[in-house]
């Protein structure tokens, strides 16, 4: 048995253990990386980029299919199952590599490999091969996907998305369980690409969005091209020669189908990997699910008496924000106070922004109306505006006219506070607004910047003003709107 003392220790070497590692290097000379499965982050192996490369293949199959509206004639479209997944695994690969190639720069008694655990609270046990001893510790252990058990009665046939990236070629059909994220992003690629779907989801949510009425048009628009029920009644599921087979109410005509397909897609959501940490060894504090409770500036854990730990947490690990560039943030903050134990600062946080890359793409910046009412103690503070892409010139010029974006700003001070967005190419639009709430911009203050013609931002201008002519403004409304919040 190796022993080991450092100064810092990181447990996971995903993208927020990455960015821990280096930013922890900066203020210390002995940081160590800790990782028990295979290097290359689950944004380059299983999730980000593959998917995107999947919907890729999907978009131009379907914008092929949809040459007819500009009269362009295609005599057939063919999907060669083994050349898409040959292109998602060549680059996939690609990309893990780069992440590999990254991972070489750091010297290899900085690296250690193995599955760790607290047996102490400065203390790891790392494989059966090394206790490592840290002034501070860094848990980055990314998470994992998860199902209901009633999942399980498809027995092989149960995949994640993990498991579509491995495929040779494309299924004849798949059952898709999970309209968030993930779910919907892969169903409709898979859609696309000649793969029979349904989609199937609980409690009627769609992606990210809260907004009922952008919720509404989402589910009209998807189902206009795959099936998708989001609060489904699925009676039976079971392994059958075939494959699974699923019995269930169809959602436009009420009756009992049974219908079997090749393999059953768990998107239904994702568990921290903190299970296997042994944290009751830690001396820190966990809520009901076994997740630390930490300090989403600092990052820093509480321990059980209620003082401030050594231990920092960060990336899915903390079940807060699962997105990447969160995830880099997370692990620069939490690196650079366990490098620093006795000079905690508190780090900046971004503006919530999020963005799903379906078609229409689905995007949220800010909070949801219902968070900001509640934050701002649940007077009539905020005001609302709209704008339909269904007459929107640029995106009518490219026969992607479809979608809504809703705006929010306060009255009486005009700030802008957020959006919720289903439309053509809003992953930019999101940008932007996610850069005028970082500067605490008003509405009159966007709609001073200029706005080209013709392009898609033009709609967004057109909301803008919409939400303007809805904002009341003045000393009087601002007083009113001061006294009753933001709350914490």
């Amino acid at each position: 048995m190796q022993k080991r003392h450092v100064d810092v220790a990181v447990i996971g070497a995903g993208s927020a253990g990455l960015s821990a590692w280096h930013m922890a290097r900066k203020s210390a000379d002995d940081v160590l990386l800790i990782e028990a499965g295979e290097y290359g982050t689950t944004c380059a192996r299983v999730g980000c980029m593959p998917s995107k490369l999947l919907i890729a293949a999907a978009d131009a199959a379907h914008r092929a299919r949809q040459a007819g509206t500009f009269g362009v004639k295609v005599a057939e479209v063919d999907i060669d199952g083994e050349a898409v997944m040959a292109r998602v695994k060549g680059e996939r690969d690609r990309f893990v590599g780069n992440v590999l190639k990254s991972m070489k720069r750091i010297p290899e008694d900085q690296r250690l490999r193995g599955h760790a655990r607290f047996i102490q609270p400065h203390t790891l046990q790392v494989g059966d091969h090394t206790q490592v001893t840290a002034n501070a510790i860094v848990i980055a252990t990314g998470s994992r996907a998860t199902w209901p058990g009633f999942f399980e009665a498809a027995e092989d046939r149960l995949i994640i998305n993990d498991d579509v990236f491995e495929w040779e070629t494309l299924p004849e059909s798949v059952a898709v369980f999970g309209p968030g994220v993930i779910g919907l992003e892969l169903g409709q690629a898979l859609s696309r690409l000649g793969v029979r779907t349904r989609t199937f989801g609980v409690g009627g949510a769609i992606g990210p969005l809260q907004s009922d009425k952008v919720r509404e048009i989402a589910d009209e628009l998807f189902n206009a091209e795959f099936y998708l029920d989001p609060d489904a009644d699925v009676q039976k599921i079971e392994r059958s020669t075939e494959g699974v087979t699923l019995t269930f109410v169809e959602r436009t005509t009420g009756k009992v189908l049974t219908e079997t397909f090749d393999y059953l897609l768990a998107a239904t959501g994702r568990q921290p990997n903190v299970d296997k940490l042994a944290l009751e060894n830690a001396g820190i504090e966990l809520s009901e699910r076994g997740v630390p409770s930490f300090n989403r500036f600092t990052m820093q854990c509480a321990n059980t008496d209620g003082s401030a730990s050594h231990i920092f947490i960060a990336g899915d690990a903390n079940q807060a924000v699962p997105l990447l560039h969160e995830a880099i943030t997370e692990g620069q903050i939490a690196a650079r106070n366990a490098a620093n134990l006795n000079d905690i600062k508190a780090g900046r946080r971004n503006v919530p922004l999020a963005i799903v890359f379906t078609e229409p793409q689905m995007a949220s910046v800010g909070d949801s109306r219902a968070s900001l009412e509640a934050r701002f103690g649940g007077c009539d503070c905020i005001a609302e505006g709209g704008v339909s892409f269904d007459d929107q010139g640029r995106a009518v010029v490219m026969g992607e006219n479809h979608g809504y974006l809703a705006l929010y700003a306060e009255h009486g001070s005009g700030q802008f506070l957020g959006a919720e967005m289903l439309g053509p190419r809003v992953e930019h639009m999101a940008h932007l607004l996610a850069w005028a709430l970082e500067q605490k911009m008003t509405v009159s203050d966007m709609l001073a910047m200029p706005f080209y013609h013709p392009v898609l931002e033009e709609g967004l201008r057109s909301g803008l003003r919409d939400l303007n002519a809805n904002l009341q403004l003045g000393p009087a409304v601002t007083e009113r709107c001061m006294e009753c919040g933001p709350g914490d």
